[in-house]
C-alpha cells in the first residue's frame, strides 16, 4: 500500500541504548489512539453492512456497470493528466521556453480550484446557453453538443488533476544529475533517445506516483461527477444514503466495495512503480542543466501551453467573474456569504492544526523508537489514504446516528471526518520534516536531563517547524475544498464556501454560486504558493504515494 521509504538508514550510528530505549507513554497512548481512529470507518462498515441484506447489491448488474465507469474514467483522467503534466513539466524545466516561470505558476494555479468548480465552470462554458452557444447563435447554431457524462467529467477532473502530475514531474526532473545525459549524449545519443533511455526512467517514479494522485482523486471525487451526471462508485453511495432511509446497509456494502477497489489500486501502483533506480554517479556536479533551444518549435510549445492554461485557467477563471459581475449588477438577491468564509477558515484552520499535531507522536515513535508494532502504527495511518471522503462521512454518519447521537451532526465530528481524511496527508510532512532533524541533537538535550516528551517539545518540534507548516498548509488547502465530508457530517445550518457552492449550483443559481467559488480561489492562493515555496525536488518522490487525493 501507499507507504514512506524505510527509516533504517537514517536511524543507524545514532547508539545502541535508542534501541533499547522505552518510548514515552504519552506518546504512546496519543498516537494509538490516532491511529485507532482512523480504523473507525472500514470496521463500522463491516459490521453495519452485516445488519442488513445489503450484500445482495453486489449481485446486481447495476453495480458492476458503476465499477465499470468507474475505472474508465480513472483510466482516462490519469492518462490525460501524465499527457498533459509531463510535457508541461519537461518544457519549463529542460528548454529555453518563453517564460517559463509564469507557465509553471500557471499549471499550479488548478490545485486552488476544487473540481465541482472545475465542472461547473465548463458547464458555464461549453454546456447549454453556455459562453461558447451564445457566441455561435449569430452564424446559426442553436445547439451543442452535450458535455454531460464521460465527457465532462473527464475535461474537469484532468483540469484538477494534471497539477500533480506536473509538479511532481518538475521535482524528478530537477533531481537528475546532468552528467549521465552528458555521458549518453556523448555516446552518439540524440536528444530523442536520451530521453527515452535515461531521462524517462528517472522520472518514471514520479510520473507514475502523479498519476496515482490522480486515480485515486478521481475514486473518491462526488462532486465534479455528480454535476456532469456520470455515475460513479460515489454517486451511487450518495444515491443510496439519501433514497433509502430505511435500509442503509447497501451504500455500507458500496462504500466497502470503494474502499477494496482503491486499495487495490495502490497495490498494483506499488507493483508497477517497482523498485526504485539511482542514477547519480557521485555527490553531483552542481552544475544547472543545459536547457535545449526549441528553435521553429517555440511557437508550438508556446501555442500548446496555452491552449492547455487557456482551457484549464482562463476559461473557468473568466467564467466565475462574468457571473460573479452579473450578479453583482443584477441580481438583487445578490450577497457575498461572510458567515460561509468564516465558517470555513474556522474549520480548515482547527482541522490543520489538530491533524499536523496528531502526526506528530506516530512519526516520531516510528523513527526514533523504531519497533515492529510501531512501524506498523505508522503504515497504517499511511494505509487510511484509501479511504474516500464519502466513505469517511458516511461511516460516521452511521456510527453517530445510531450510537452516539450526542455528537451527531457537530463540530467535533466534522473535524474528525477530517482527521480521519487527512491524516495520511499531514504525516507526509511531519515525517519529511522530521528525517531532517538529527537525533544525535536530541541525544545531546537528553543527556543534560531532559525527558523524552520536553526534547520533543522544545528541541524537535522547533526544529521541524518549516514542515509541519507544510504539512498543515496541505490539510487546511484539502480541507477548503473538502465536499463530501462536509455535506454528510455538518451540523444543521452550518456552511461553508464549498457546501454553499454546491447549493446554489443545484438550485441554478450560478450567478450567486460565482461568489463562494472566487472566495475559495482567493483564499486558497496564498497558501497553494506558500505549499509550493516549501516544497523540494529532493526526496520528493518517495513521498509520492502518501499525498492523498483531495
Amino acid at each position: 500500500m501507499a507507504l514512506p521509504p524505510d527509516h533504517g538508514t537514517q536511524l543507524a550510528g545514532v547508539g545502541s541504548n535508542k534501541a533499547s530505549r522505552r518510548p514515552p507513554i504519552l506518546l504512546v497512548a496519543i498516537a494509538t489512539l490516532s491511529v485507532a481512529t482512523l480504523l473507525v470507518p472500514p470496521v463500522f462498515l463491516v459490521v453495519r453492512a452485516g445488519l442488513g441484506d445489503g450484500w445482495r447489491v453486489l449481485a446486481r448488474t447495476a453495480t458492476g456497470e458503476v465499477v465499470g465507469r468507474t475505472l474508465l474514467l480513472t483510466l482516462l483522467v490519469g492518462i490525460g493528466a501524465v499527457l498533459i503534466g509531463v510535457p508541461m513539466a519537461w518544457l519549463v524545466v529542460r528548454t529555453k521556453m518563453p517564460g517559463a516561470r509564469w507557465w509553471a505558476a500557471a499549471c499550479s494555479l488548478p490545485l486552488a480550484m476544487p473540481s465541482f468548480v472545475a465542472a461547473l465552470s465548463l458547464l458555464g462554458a461549453f454546456g447549454t446557453k453556455g459562453f461558447l452557444q451564445q457566441i455561435l447563435e449569430p452564424v446559426g447554431v442553436n445547439r451543442l453538443p452535450d458535455i454531460h457524462g464521460l465527457i465532462g467529467a473527464t475535461i474537469a477532473l484532468v483540469m484538477a488533476t494534471f497539477p500533480y502530475v506536473f509538479l511532481l514531474t518538475v521535482a524528478a526532473l530537477r533531481s537528475i544529475d546532468p552528467s549521465v545525459e552528458e555521458a549518453a549524449r556523448s555516446l552518439g545519443r540524440r536528444p530523442i533517445g536520451v530521453l527515452v533511455a535515461v531521462t524517462f526512467p528517472q522520472i518514471r517514479r514520479a510520473v507514475v506516483g502523479g498519476a496515482l494522485i490522480s486515480g485515486l482523486y478521481v475514486i473518491s471525487d462526488y462532486g465534479a461527477v455528480d454535476l456532469m451526471r456520470y455515475d460513479t462508485l460515489t454517486r451511487a453511495i450518495f444515491l443510496r444514503y439519501h433514497n433509502s432511509l430505511s435500509d442503509r446497509a447497501p451504500a455500507a456494502v458500496l462504500g466497502l466495495l470503494l474502499i477494496t477497489l482503491t486499495v487495490l489500486f495502490l497495490v498494483l501502483e506499488q507493483q508497477a512503480r517497482g523498485k526504485r533506480t539511482s542514477y547519480r554517479l557521485g555527490p553531483g556536479s552542481g552544475r544547472v542543466q543545459r536547457l535545449l533551444p526549441l528553435g521553429r518549435w517555440t511557437s508550438v510549445a508556446i501555442g500548446y501551453s496555452s491552449v492547455i492554461i487557456g482551457l484549464f485557467v482562463v476559461v473557468p477563471v473568466t467564467v466565475l467573474v462574468y457571473w460573479f459581475v452579473r450578479a453583482a449588477t443584477n441580481d438583487q438577491r445578490f450577497e457575498v456569504p461572510w458567515g460561509a468564509a468564516t465558517n470555513t477558515l474556522l474549520v480548515a484552520v482547527v482541522a490543520a492544526v489538530l491533524v499536523t499535531l496528531l502526526a506528530v507522536p506516530v512519526s516520531v515513535l516510528a523513527r526514533r523508537y523504531r519497533r515492529p508494532w510501531t512501524v506498523g502504527l505508522e503504515r497504517t495511518a499511511y494505509a487510511s489514504n484509501a479511504l474516500p471522503g464519502v466513505v469517511v462521512g458516511l461511516a460516521l454518519v452511521f456510527l453517530a446516528a445510531r450510537y452516539v447521537p450526542l455528537v451527531y451532526q457537530t463540530i467535533p465530528l466534522l473535524l474528525l471526518g477530517y482527521l480521519i481524511r487527512y491524516f495520511a496527508q499531514a504525516l507526509v510532512g511531519v515525517d519529511t520534516a522530521l528525517a531532517a532533524v538529527n537525533p544525535n541533537v536530541e541525544e545531546a538535550a537528553r543527556g543534560l536531563g531532559r525527558s523524552p516528551v520536553r526534547v520533543i517539545t522544545s528541541v524537535t518540534l522547533p526544529m521541524m517547524r518549516a514542515g509541519l507548516i507544510s504539512g498543515a498548509t496541505l490539510v487546511f488547502l484539502s480541507v477548503l475544498k473538502e465536499l463530501p465530508v462536509t455535506l454528510l457530517l455538518r451540523p444543521t445550518g452550518f456552511d461553508t464556501l464549498a457546501t454553499e457552492v454546491w447549493s446554489l449550483t443545484g438550485v441554478g443559481a450560478y450567478g450567486r454560486a460565482s461568489v463562494p467559488a472566487l472566495m475559495l480561489l482567493i483564499i486558497a492562493l496564498p497558501f497553494l504558493y506558500l505549499a509550493a515555496r516549501d516544497g523540494t525536488g529532493g526526496g520528493a518522490e518517495d513521498a509520492l504515494p502518501s499525498v492523498p487525493a483531495a
